[in-house]
């Protein structure tokens, strides 16, 4: 035997040796390293495979990509697949090394562990391509429409005639231009906002286009908002230049462009040459008649005043049909109906404001008297009066404070509630009141809300108003240019006479040196992202500042003047992702309270000295690597102060692994912690936490139920996690749950089930050993809000009734299950009456055995379900099974509003007979249903029915009971492509 294979011998016989003495734990892992050893060259192959694979798809994006189309998302991208190239190469070059040693025993030592690092970077770079592959599919599909959806209108009411006017002129061929004119206040906007998220229109046209034109509008800043719209970079200052490229990426479009409150004529031809584009067309909304005739509309639509009975119809809807048990309150209705002039939006806003009144008829009569005095102006003055009245309203300077706050964000923006209700706090007008006010103002329609409650906006008309005010109340003016694309900053004249400003989402280049800005409160500039120095001095007056936001700018450094702001709350630094330095006089922002450094190259050490922090949100990255990190061990801890901590998980470091266990230490030593953001990356991780903070140890003692205990917020994920999915649950519906996504998991495991216990979000993604989501023990699931069952192949049913004598899941509003190869069945069992009574939403897909939906007794407890989608389940043949529901009342499913079914290749029937009452039901989507011949639907069975999304020819081989009932349903059908 040579040499080498006598130190093979003797390094195995150590092994051994040393096993046998150590009761066999390094006889595994030596078993654990030969078995990586053995499998190097297939994860080299596999690594090397992947990275190809990465490679083509980096050059194929990179030739669909034009210059102008280089969004952020892809460039991050495209950076990420660089430094990969870097590291696989290193990976590559390291393999070869070793196979090329003449050394066995130096090539089987090293081989464990490059086999194991080659399979983790296999990992990442196949993360890397799903990712690609998506950003692939984003740039070939249509983009869809964006914004707030807005509120619905009533069927058949005015102005929803006017809606489907426009679109019956928009499916006319030869109609190619429409002018949507009326005086201010009549309901254009609205009107405009529904043919944005119009069905109809989303399947006419490849991309619609919305722009609200201001009065200050320019040529360069309309086509600014046509190429953000497009994900298109301006071109240049040339008008005509910029006219080219919106033309070139129109005419492979069919595409609607919304042009909102427009005040003069626009020579479309010259900014767009959309006189060229035969497959694009027009809506625009102005108040002057002359104005449509001037831009060549085709046809016109005059959105004439409400009607004395049609007003008080909206007035008595929009206050709430208890009013109507007050004959008085009935009388002052009818007064304060012929005071708003026929005019929706006044007869909307008033409605609210006495609905705030309650049954007070004094308060009313008091309310209409003072709304007769302030009408005495006509057109745009009398609407100002009008809303006026509804500020004026307000209980209390705190929600007045916080409406007019809002005027600081431009009509088109959705303004983030979690830092909306920050900057209240932070400002001085709210303590821990903040949600309850937002909730005031939605409720009186002075502010809109987004579907999922975690944004709001203010209408047009409203924010101008609230300036107005602002200029005229003490302390409280502002000078706010959001979204104007300016280039150079205002006046400092300007800036001196303000209390707050806004000049977020522009392109200023620069600021000015030397202000005069010693009563400014609040200053937004972020999402600037040409913004790169800020001057010396520019903070050197602000002494008075509270809220600083830059986030999202380029900026590398703050200069020394920022730490002057001895009064400075807030400082928003995240997304500055050239940010490397802060002022080393840091120190002096003894009144900071809020700092978000995500997103940046600072490091924790840079701001260890602000240990009186109550909120501190920072990315994985704010460590450093692996060898920086191993310093700052112990900085968590020294903020003894902190309420609310959150680690962004912004990149894949192995690293984490190794001190997330140090971190949750520190983190449990943190005595005022109530809110917390983390990712664990193994259960014994959360555990140091869960077992040695007093905080969550007084929160998990109370008794309380989750779904009222709010004393302590967290958003947990548990378990390894692939690239993609680094994310924590997201709540569906109000962004203070508390959520828990257990990832990759095992078993069923004991502390899980406590945190459960207190979870309103859970998200059990790819998990094995456990059967059913009732193995958690329904006891701990009771609070849940919502649940996700993600890739788990061994879920059979969610829930298993079987002996149970309690109902159970009573407040879960949203089920979705997604990739359950084996799931069988939602429910096993008897259902116990008060089980799922408040589920609202259910999502199954690709459940490819599933064949039971609905469960015998189950779809009785579903008296508020509002959404089923069921997509790609192969067996499923029936929606609701004859079989299992044989005495359903006719309206057992009265609440559900949506129905989708895609991709169902064994589906026959959604209900056998047409005895059920479709009473709330307003869209169906039914695509790639070859089987399904029947409807349930008669005449009269679905009222509120507006859109049936599906393929014509599907649609035509329909077998109809009755030639009536298709007649009244075909105006309904909104027609796909047969790809669905």
């Amino acid at each position: 035997m040579d040499l080498e294979g006598v130190l093979v011998e003797a390094v195995v016989g150590a092994v051994a040796d040393t096993a046998v003495s150590e009761g066999g734990g390094i006889l595994s892992l030596a078993f654990s390293k030969f078995a990586l050893w053995m499998v190097l060259n297939g994860n080299h192959q596999d690594l090397m495979r992947e990275a190809t694979k990465l490679w083509e798809l980096r050059d194929d994006i990179s030739g669909e990509v034009s210059s102008n189309r280089m969004t952020p998302q892809i460039t991050q991208w495209m950076s990420q697949v660089e430094g990969m190239v870097t590291e696989v190469t290193g990976l590559d070059n390291k393999y070869n090394d070793r196979k090329n040693h003449p050394w066995k025993l130096y090539r089987r030592l090293r081989g464990a562990s490059l086999s194991r690092d080659m399979a983790g970077k296999c990992e990442q770079v196949h993360g890397l391509w799903e990712e690609g592959k998506r950003i692939k599919a984003m740039l070939r599909l249509p983009m869809p429409v964006v914004g707030i959806r807005p509120a619905k209108i009533k069927y058949n009411s005015p102005l929803h005639k006017y809606v489907e006017d426009a679109v019956s002129f928009l499916e006319d061929p030869d109609i190619r231009r429409i002018g949507i004119w009326g005086i201010v206040g009549t309901g254009k906007t609205t009107i405009m906002e529904h043919l944005n998220h119009h069905e109809n229109v989303k399947n006419m046209f490849d991309i619609v286009i919305s722009v609200a034109i201001r009065k200050e509008w320019s040529e360069i800043g309309f086509q600014q908002q046509i190429l953000d719209r497009l994900g298109l970079n301006l071109g240049s200052a040339d008008i005509n230049k910029n006219a080219q490229i919106i033309f070139e990426e129109l005419e492979k479009k069919k595409c609607l462009i919304l042009l909102d409150d427009v005040c003069c004529t626009i020579e479309l031809e010259k900014i767009i040459g959309v006189h060229d584009l035969q497959t694009c067309k027009v809506v625009l909304a102005t108040r002057d008649l002359a104005i449509c005739k001037d831009m060549d509309v085709d046809d016109e639509i005059q959105v004439k005043k409400l009607s004395d009975v049609e007003a008080l119809d909206m007035f008595m809807e929009k206050a709430g049909e208890y009013i109507k048990n007050f004959p008085r309150a009935v009388q002052v209705a009818q007064l304060v109906v012929k005071e708003c002039g026929g005019l929706p939006l006044l007869i909307e806003k008033l409605a609210k404001t006495f609905k705030g009144m309650g049954g007070n008829i004094q308060r009313w009569t008091d309310g209409r008297r003072k709304l007769q005095d302030l009408m005495n102006e006509e057109g745009m003055g009398a609407v100002h009066q009008v809303l006026q009245f509804c500020y004026d309203s307000l209980d209390g300077n705190p929600k007045k404070d916080c409406f007019l706050y809002c005027a600081l964000h431009s009509e088109k923006c959705e303004i983030l509630v979690s830092c909306l209700l920050e900057c209240w706090r932070m400002e001085g007008f709210t303590d821990n009141d903040g949600h309850e006010i937002l909730g005031h103002l939605i409720n009186v329609s002075l502010l809109e809300t987004s579907g999922n409650k975690k944004k709001v906006k203010m209408n047009k008309v409203l924010r101008e108003m609230a300036l107005k005010i602002s200029h005229e109340r003490e302390n409280s003016k502002i000078l706010a240019m959001p979204c104007e694309g300016l280039k150079e900053p205002p006046n400092p004249k300007r800036w001196t006479q303000a209390n707050r400003i806004s000049l977020l989402d522009n392109e200023l280049q620069n600021l000015p040196e030397n202000l005069d800005c010693g009563n400014l409160f609040t200053l937004l500039l972020q999402r600037n992202k040409n913004l790169i120095v800020i001057p010396n001095f520019f903070f050197a007056s602000m002494c008075c500042l509270r809220v600083l936001d830059l986030h999202g700018t380029g900026i590398k450094s703050l200069p020394s003047s920022l730490c002057t702001l001895i009064d400075l709350r807030g400082l928003y630094l995240n997304s500055c992702t050239h940010l490397v330095g802060l002022p080393t006089d840091i120190v002096a922002l003894k009144k900071l309270e809020v700092l978000d450094i995500r997103g940046t190259k600072l490091s924790l050490c840079q701001i260890r000295t602000l240990t009186w922090l109550k909120f501190l949100r920072i990315s994985l990255s704010n460590f450093g690597m692996k060898s920086q990190t191993q310093n700052q061990m112990g900085n968590v801890s020294e903020f003894v102060s902190l309420e609310e901590f959150s680690i962004e998980i912004d990149s894949f470091n192995e690293w984490w692994y190794e001190i997330a266990n140090i971190i949750a230490k520190e983190l449990a030593t943190l005595e005022k912690l109530t809110s917390l953001e983390l990712w664990f990356p193994t259960v014994r991780c959360l555990d140091y936490f869960v077992m040695n903070s007093r905080p969550w140890k007084d929160f998990f003692d109370r008794t309380s139920p989750a779904w009222e205990d709010f004393s302590f917020r967290f958003q947990f994920a548990v378990g390894s996690q692939y690239l993609t999915c680094y994310q924590i649950l997201e709540s569906f519906d109000d962004p203070s749950y508390n959520s828990l996504k257990f990832i990759n998991g095992k078993g069923v495991n004991d502390l899980i089930r406590k945190v459960l216990a207190k979870t309103h979000a859970f998200g059990l993604i790819n998990h094995v050993g456990a059967s059913s989501l009732s193995e958690f023990d329904m006891e701990n699931i009771k609070g849940l809000f919502v649940c996700l069952i993600e890739g788990c192949n061994e879920i059979e049913t969610i829930i298993d009734g079987t002996g149970k004598t309690e109902s159970v899941l009573e407040i879960l509003q949203h089920l979705h299950i997604k990739n359950a190869s084996k799931l069988e069945s939602i429910w096993k069992g008897p259902v116990r009456a008060g089980s799922l009574t408040c589920l609202r939403t259910i999502v199954l897909l690709k459940c490819r055995v599933l064949t039971k939906i609905f469960s015998d007794g189950m779809i009785q407890q579903l008296c508020k379900l509002e959404h089923l989608r069921v997509e790609e389940c192969d067996e499923i043949e029936e929606i609701i099974m004859k079989s299992e529901n044989s005495e359903l009342e006719s309206n057992q499913l009265r609440r559900l509003k949506t129905l989708t079914l895609l991709n169902l290749p064994k589906l026959t029937s959604i209900w056998a007979h047409d005895s059920l009452e479709w009473a709330s039901l307003e869209r169906i989507e039914i695509s790639i249903c070859p089987m399904l011949k029947k409807l349930p639907f008669n005449i009269n069975n679905a009222p509120k029915l507006r859109c049936i999304s599906c393929q014509q020819e599907w649609w035509e081989a329909i077998e109809w009971s009755n030639d009536g009932i298709k007649q009244r349903l075909n105006p309904l059908c909104a027609f796909t492509s047969s790809s669905g």
